[in-house]
């Protein structure tokens, strides 16, 4: 693998990674606890999950027609996308200008990140080792990529 080779793959995986781990880290937030216990007692039951499912299908249907349509789930769609977008400029613009530029998008720690994912240290990443450093990230993430 010639040195051109190698710092493309190592940039291109660190915008991978970059942004693997920007959109996971800013999906929709969680409901709070308090929020779905409706009666207050400290306990969520069956009907209190239900009516907050409820809220949020009647958030997204625009015309209350008791379906949700194409446009419905594009709207909501573009909401959360809208959403996560503020939710990492705000995160990720160092400089406050309301932009962001390759410097503040690109990992800090780029090169330990890649040491870590060269198992073998043989200055590549393998298929295996990609798969599992996608294993190690769903496993902090709770699952989810």
């Amino acid at each position: 693998m010639t040195r051109t080779h190698f710092i493309a793959l190592t940039t291109g995986i660190a915008v991978a990674l970059t942004a693997v781990t920007a959109m996971a880290d800013n999906r929709r937030e969680p409901v709070q606890f308090e929020t779905l216990d409706i009666d207050g007692n400290g306990a969520l039951t069956q009907e209190e999950l239900q009516a907050r499912g409820d809220a949020r299908f009647n958030e997204i249907d625009a015309d209350a027609d008791g379906f949700l349509s194409e446009a419905e789930l594009a709207n909501a769609g573009r909401e959360n996308a809208n959403q996560r977008a503020a939710r990492i400029l705000s995160r990720l613009d160092a400089n406050n200008d309301g932009k962001l530029g390759r410097d503040e998008v690109r990992p800090r720690n780029d090169a330990r990140m890649f040491e870590r994912a060269d198992a073998d240290g043989n200055g590549s990443i393998s298929e295996e080792e990609y798969a599992e450093l996608q294993s190690q990230m769903r496993k902090r993430r709770g699952g989810r990529w």
